[in-house]
């Protein structure tokens, strides 16, 4: 806001508005950030993740401040939208000229002109604005053929930084953009002529309400996403929704169950029990399935739906590993190519997945940027995927992401809970379990196992979030416990976050619990209070690690393990009539290597002297 006063008050007269992402202004305060942009001389908003089914309250405050609310479309905009777009442009329309990210490029696409006249025919005289890749004079000139401007962003700034001074800054700038535009002059307004224009009122109608998907989860939910997303997302809703709605899918999706070794295993954990001294046990085995974890009923249902899309192509993130293993794996049973994006960080503590992903045939990408866990393995692959929706299906591993993702997660993992639920009442005369347990990182194995028992108030649930160093640090992974409603990767949910909407670097000694954001549906349980949830810090974690290898010989994945610890903490409040179940989402194989490079810190603290003599 500083910046649009100051130039206002050196006399700058041209439009201004402020570009940027939706998570920032939503903790700034929606009306209070619509106010000062109005008060510090703003003209408007590009909102690169706010579409318009998502923005209703916010251009309606727009509205009301007389600033403009700049709509954008993209190559994959189809023309029913964009003649629906055109209706809610009160000043310019902002025309992505590619698909993918900014930045300055050599050349432009070679339809951009048939492109940007399709656009023109469908918007009449609404004045267009071309950006992404513009750089040169010739892509100035190319654009102004069917445009009435050129953004340019990236260019500029690589000429500002390379000049150490103000002066050599502002006259390098200066130069840039008058050899773009041919050395043609603008006469700007004058002050006067600025305060009239400024004070004239847009043409705008106040936006309707539309957003309620059926994957809606109270406030928590929707589809924050680029322009560019948007028709790829609604056909995978409408082929989402035809498969679940067929009897045909879901007999084929059940076919698979030998394969994936469903149902899993029920069963108790008498030793656990006895040293909990309340509650029984009880273990709902997901880390008895084909590929070692619960990911396999996802990534198999996923990928059927990739089929009937024609999609060939499949892309995933992972943290652990676990889910980069079942996507590689039912790939290489469909024959679909696959490739999957990893945290270079995870790809060191997780090198055992690694090299199975790479067995099955999978292309491995670790992801340099940023803390170099999941979240950044997140971002690279929806970076990929904007750029080849056409051939490329993205299978979202956790219940996080723009709609339809969280209901596609929740209806394959929901497996686990219906299994679970019929399987302790018939072993229990039809009597239902008193709590049921599961580890939280984005949410799917917990939202899976939750599901069958959300509408019985008698069951308590319990989701047991990674506490990292301890919640006295910054230094951990517990969103529903210190996290802020925000937007993350295209979806409303809760986010570890700081004041400006920037999301916080996260840590465990769990790879797939590092992340900082949760399912939607996880945050309505939260705020409705139908689920709770509670930490277990790494050395707690490993504790449960220790106790259920050691007393049930069963070695968990280091996810599962704050879920048992959990579990026992809660077990140890309850009679020795009362039932817990825990969702054991993983095996433990894979964190063989975290476990032995982690006891000599942690081992002291829990009472686990074991060193690892040798290599692994």
């Amino acid at each position: 806001m500083k910046l649009v006063r100051d130039a206002r008050a050196s006399g700058i007269t041209v439009p201004l508005m402020l570009m940027g992402y939706y998570n920032p202004m939503l903790q700034y305060g929606e009306k209070r950030m619509v106010q000062d942009a109005r008060a510090a001389g703003a003209n408007g908003f590009i909102v690169v993740d706010l579409p318009p089914e998502e923005a209703v309250h916010f251009r309606n405050l727009c509205v009301s401040e007389s600033l403009s609310f700049i709509p954008l479309v993209a190559p994959s905009t189809v023309n029913d939208r964009l003649a629906h777009l055109a209706t809610i442009a009160d000043s310019f329309i902002y025309v992505a000229s590619r698909m993918g990210t900014t930045g300055a490029r050599g050349s432009l696409e070679d339809d951009l002109p048939e492109y940007l006249a399709r656009i023109r025919e469908l918007t009449k005289d609404i004045p267009l604005a071309v950006g992404f890749g513009i750089s040169t004079k010739e892509h100035v000139d190319i654009v102004g053929k069917n445009a009435d401007g050129a953004v340019i962003g990236s260019r500029i700034i690589t000429t500002i930084e390379a000049n150490n001074t103000p002066e050599t800054r502002a006259a390098a700038v200066k130069a840039y953009i008058s050899e773009v535009v041919g050395g043609r002059k603008v006469t700007p307004l004058s002050l006067d002529e600025y305060k009239k224009v400024s004070e004239t009122k847009l043409l705008s109608t106040l936006a309707k309400d539309n957003t309620q998907y059926k994957g809606q989860f109270g406030e928590f939910g929707g589809q924050y996403v680029p322009e560019a997303m948007h028709d790829c997302l609604k056909e995978l809703v409408k082929g989402f929704e035809d498969a679940t709605n067929s009897e045909e899918f879901w007999e084929e999706f059940r076919s698979y169950y030998p394969y994936m070794n469903r149902p899993s295993n029920l069963h108790e954990a008498p030793r656990l029990t006895e040293y909990a001294g309340g509650a029984k046990i009880w273990l709902k085995r997901e880390d008895l399935n084909h590929t070692g974890s619960h990911k396999i009923n996802n990534a198999l249902g996923q990928c059927l739906i990739a089929k009937r899309l024609g999609k060939k192509n499949v892309i995933a993130e992972t943290g652990a590993g676990q889910h980069g293993v079942a996507t590689a794996t039912v790939c290489a049973k469909f024959g679909l190519k696959c490739t999957v994006f990893m945290g270079a960080e995870d790809v060191r503590r997780q090198g055992l997945n690694v090299f199975r992903m790479k067995m099955l045939g999978a292309d491995v990408v670790p992801v340099e940027s940023g803390s170099k866990t999941l979240r950044d393995a997140v971002n690279e692959a929806l970076r990929f995927w904007v750029t080849n929706l056409s051939t490329t299906h993205y299978i979202i591993g956790s219940a996080i992401g723009p709609h339809p993702y969280p209901l596609i997660v929740k209806t394959f993992q929901s497996v686990i809970g219906k299994e679970a639920r019929e399987q302790f009442m018939k072993l229990n005369n039809g009597a239902l379990p008193d709590a049921v347990v599961a580890c939280v990182g984005g949410g799917s194995n917990c939202v899976g196992m939750f599901s069958g028992f959300e509408h019985d108030p008698s069951v308590k649930l319990l989701g047991v979030e990674a506490g990292g160093d301890g919640m006295h640090t910054e230094k951990h992974s517990a969103t529903l416990t210190r996290g802020q409603k925000g937007v993350l990767h295209g979806v409303m949910t809760y986010v570890l976050q700081d004041k400006d909407g920037q999301v916080q670097e996260t840590h465990s000694v769990s790879a797939g619990l590092d992340y900082p954001a949760v399912g939607p549906e996880l945050s309505n349980w939260k705020d409705t209070g139908r689920a709770e949830f509670t930490t277990a810090d790494d050395a707690q974690a490993m504790l449960g690690f220790k106790l259920i290898t050691q007393l049930e010989g069963i070695m968990p994945a280091l996810e599962s393990a704050h879920a048992v610890h959990g579990a026992l903490e809660l077990a140890k409040t309850m009679k020795p009539e009362e039932n817990v179940i825990i969702c054991l989402s993983g095996r433990g194989d894979k964190d063989v290597h975290s476990v032995a490079e982690t006891l000599p810190k942690l081992g002291p603290k829990i009472g686990w002297d074991l060193r690892f003599e040798g290599s692994l």
